[in-house]
This record gives C-alpha cells, structure tokens and sequence, in this order.
C-alpha cells in the first residue's frame, strides 16, 4: 500500500513540478480543459475507508457476450488499483503515464499523470488467449461479439481500461459509457460527475478489433477520453464513436500503425445541444502499406461549441501508407460555433493522402423531398440526419454485418432525436 500511495504522490508531484496543460496549447486551445485540481478531486492521497472496499462496490464495468464462437477464450478481470498484485497486473505492459505511440511525451501528459495519480480501479479484457483457440491458423477466424458498459460511480474518477487480442482472433465491441441514475446507490450522485478515462488497446499480428462507443453524457458532466491503440502487423483497428457533448469534454484518440499492413480507422458523430466537446485524432503510420481513415460529423444547437481536431504523421520509412482526414461541421438551430483542423505530417514521397474540411447547413433539396412525402420539417430532419450518421460509422466499421450485431442504428436514432428534441419543442 506504501507504494502505491508513494505512486499517486509521484504523479501529484510531476504535475507540481510541469505544471497543467497551458490554456494556448496548440490542440488545446479551441477548448481549454478544467485545472488540474478538477480532475485530482479533493482528496490527496488514497485514504484506507477507499483503499478497503472491495473493487466490485467501486467498479462500474460489466461485460457480457452478445453472440459468436463460444470457444474463443475471454479473460474479464476488474482489479483494484490499490491492492499491489492486481495494480501490477493492470498495469503490465502499458507504456510509462504520457508516453504516446510514438514513443515521446504526448501534449496530453497531464491528463495521464492526473488518472495515474487518482486511479482506482480498471477492467482488462483480453480476448483469444489461451490453448484453446488459436485464431491466427485458421483460414475463416470466426468473430465474437461482446457488450461493455461502465457507469460513473464517483463524484470524480479515473477508471482504466486495457484491451488486449490475442493473434488472428476478431472481435467486436459494443462500449457504453453512462453517467447518473435515478435508483439505487447511484442516485447519490451529483449533477456533475468528473470522468478522466484511460483506455489501452494492443492489437496483435492479424488481429481485429471493430468498436462502437457510446458517450451519454451530461450537460454539467466533466469528462476527458483517451484512447490508445497500437496496430501490429496485417492487424485491423475499426471505431465508430457516438458522443452528446457536456460541460467539457474531451475525446482523444492515438491511433498507432507499427507495422507493416496495419490499418486503422475512426468516425464519430458529435452532437452538442448548447455544450462542448473537443475530438482530437492522432494517427501515426510507423510503417510502410499502413491504412488511416479518420472522419466526424459534428452536429451543434444554440451555442454549442465542437472542435474537430486530426493530425497524421507518415514516418520516413512508411511508404505506401493511403491517408484519409475528412471533417464536417452543420448546425441544427441556433448559432453553434465549429473549429475544423484538418493536419497531415508527410515525411515520405510514396504515399496517398487526401484531407478535408466542411462547414454548411443540411441540404434543402433533401429536406424538400422528404416534406413532399407527408414528413413535417423535424421528421424530414430527424431522417437525413441519420442517413449521414449511418453513411459515416459505416465507412468506419467495414462490415456491416458489425454494425448490425451491435445494434447502431438503434443507437443513432436515440442519440439523433434527443438531439433534435429541443429543437422540435420550440418548434412547436
């Protein structure tokens, strides 16, 4: 227990000594994050009342299967960050707090310090480990489906997640991130929850890991994402994000494509009725024949404020790596305000590129053709929408089968007429 306090106080003193992330940053500087006490809490240290609970009271993960080939191996372990055995377990293989794919600092470093220095508790999934199934030698690797939820169970946190496939095996993930609840210890809550979430994800050779995350946020909710993935060869990586914005909220994504035929592709759909939220892509091609394909639609009402953000950084040595940024911008209502910042790094002659930025209102001629079929004007909205939602996860999960079997349309409508429901009320 000693060292693991000795190791909160460590982070509590790198933060000390470098200081929170300045309000100028380069990537920071559209939305500006909290202090850094914000995301501490109030207490410095672990106190023994925490440290004993048993991890299943504080944890908010559950995992179950959805469908696909029973025989492939899943380990699910929620462990306690202040228990020394389990802490080290969590934390085996992940990369020193700050470190991004790259291998040098990230800009986001404090963040990492501050969850390091907080952190209670985490899930770590792997999945295709194991005699019992060795996916990389068959010919058609079956797939296994599996559904994630975490739900906010303190005031201010910093949960971990670290994702693990095993060579050869393909998996697919429904992630739901929820926040407050009406019954049950939860109800304790306040109106605002302080979430600084950690995840970490190793794809191995031939690996496939196709994700849907859900972010239900809100409005007063503090929240920071971050992501990071490292690709390892002829392996595929494939994100389709659905986020409500809140009072803050940050997604960050490290996308790393460390050998040769890796791919990697994100979309998100943002939507932001009077809130905030940044989502900052950073892809890294390591090596040569690497894939990235990055893409979000923002959606903002009232005086919301979106800030899309990507950055791709093609090494020296990879030649033949194919590139695609693309970034929309449309209000719905009011006077929302979107930041697009379309970035390409190209250190190598040989490649494919391609980047863009858009900002502009639904199509009317779309909007007229749908009137004209008995639709009132939300109803018209409301369908177009989820048309280009629905267009963009699909040119991020390759299979539609996937998106199928996660259940994403349900999602999209969900998310898409909350959105618009405001709208609608003052409409009428």
């Amino acid at each position: 227990m000693d060292s693991i306090i000795a190791d909160a106080r460590s982070a509590r003193d790198w933060l000390q000594a470098h200081g929170w992330i300045a309000r100028r940053a380069e990537h920071f500087r559209v939305l500006p994050p909290p202090p850094g006490d914000v995301w501490l809490g109030a207490q410095p240290d672990a106190t023994p009342d925490v440290a004993a609970a048993p991890p299943a009271a504080r944890a908010g993960w559950t995992v179950r299967h959805l469908d696909g080939d029973p025989q492939i191996p899943v380990d699910v372990a929620v462990l306690d960050a202040f228990d020394p055995r389990q802490r080290s377990r969590l934390l085996d293989g992940l990369p020193p707090p700050g470190v991004g794919t790259d291998g040098n600092e990230d800009d986001a470093a404090p963040f990492a310090w501050a969850h390091r220095a907080l952190c209670r508790e985490g899930l770590k999934l792997r999945v295709g480990y194991g005699a019992a199934h060795q996916g990389a030698g068959q010919a058609a690797p079956s797939v296994l489906s599996l559904q994630l939820q975490h739900r906010a169970g303190s005031p201010v946190e910093a949960p971990l997640l670290v994702i693990e496939v095993a060579p050869g095996v393909r998996c697919r993930l429904v992630e739901a991130h929820m926040f407050g609840s009406a019954t049950g210890a939860e109800a304790a809550l306040p109106a605002a929850v302080v979430q600084n979430l950690q995840v970490h994800v190793r794809l191995e050779a031939g690996a496939s890991l196709q994700v849907v995350r859900h972010v239900a946020a809100r409005p007063a909710d503090c929240i920071a994402h971050h992501l990071q993935v490292r690709v390892a060869r002829d392996a595929r990586f494939e994100l389709a994000t659905i986020a409500a914005g809140s009072r803050y909220q940050l997604h960050r994504q490290q996308i790393g494509l460390l050998e040769p035929g890796a791919i990697g592709r994100s979309a998100s759909l943002v939507l932001c009725d009077g809130t905030s939220l940044n989502q900052q892509f950073r892809v890294d091609h390591q090596a040569p024949d690497t894939v990235s394909d990055v893409e979000a639609l923002a959606l903002g009402s009232g005086a919301a404020l979106a800030g899309l953000d990507a950055w791709t950084r093609i090494a020296p040595d990879a030649a033949g790596a194919n590139v695609r940024q693309r970034l929309t911008g449309i209000p719905t209502a009011g006077e929302p305000r979107f930041v697009l910042r379309p970035h390409l790094e190209i250190l190598n002659d040989q490649v494919q590129a391609v980047h863009g930025a858009t900002w502009g209102s639904l199509p009317e001629e779309a909007i007229f053709y749908a009137r004209q079929r008995g639709l009132d004007g939300s109803a018209a909205r409301g369908l177009i929408i989820e048309g280009m939602a629905q267009d963009l996860l699909r040119r991020a999960i390759s299979d539609a089968a996937a998106l199928d079997s996660l259940g994403v349309d349900a999602l999209l409508q969900s998310a898409v007429r909350e959105h618009l429901a405001p709208q609608c009320g003052a409409a009428s």
